[in-house]
């Protein structure tokens, strides 16, 4: 039992500790540790247990800089501007359109990666427009020549590769966020 708390004061100190990381080294982190990120990722709870997300692993370089900029485009920067902050890796989650609780669940699996990540000694960031960007037929055709087919919802790009610089630091939590009633 002793170990178990130990192991869960780990996992807190993770949820303190994580920040999001906006400049990557463009050194590839090791194929275990992102198959160890997806993982947890797979893990995640699900409404139902329906696990209605899924993760499109991105290490090609070539086709990052082309999500890159379609990403810039639909987030509105001027161009060259890189909304992945130069992250050797993406981890796309996606959730089926028909599942009332796609969101949800895609979201969850998003909170497990990021977390992972850096329990694993990696910068990661949320990144959106996932949800624009497989609404394109160009984007929809990428998930066709996957071998994905149905309605497919983008909830967001997992970033991440070694942190080039410090850690950030939280930001002190506000006030009045938690009500009880005993």
């Amino acid at each position: 039992m002793k170990g178990d708390v130990k192991k869960m004061n780990e996992v807190l100190k993770a949820f303190k500790e994580r920040r999001s990381i906006r400049k990557f080294k463009p050194d590839m982190p090791t194929k275990e540790d992102i198959e160890k990120i997806i993982e947890a990722g797979l893990y995640a709870p699900s409404g139902k247990g329906q696990q209605s997300a899924i993760i499109i692993a991105v290490t090609d370089k070539a086709f990052i800089h082309k999500l890159s900029a379609v990403n810039c485009r639909i987030g509105g920067w001027d161009e060259g501007f890189d909304p992945f902050y130069g992250a050797p890796v993406v981890l796309i989650v996606l959730a089926k359109k028909d599942w009332p609780l796609h969101v949800y669940d895609g979201s969850l699996v998003m909170g497990n990666m990021l977390t992972a990540a850096y329990s694993l000694g990696l910068g990661s960031i949320w990144i959106h427009r996932a949800k624009e960007e497989f609404e394109t037929d160009e984007y929809k055709r990428v998930l066709t020549g996957l071998g994905i087919y149905g309605e497919w919802e983008g909830i967001g790009h997992c970033a991440l590769g070694y942190t080039d610089g410090e850690l950030p630091k939280a930001a002190k939590r506000r006030d009045g966020r938690v009500f009880w009633i005993e």
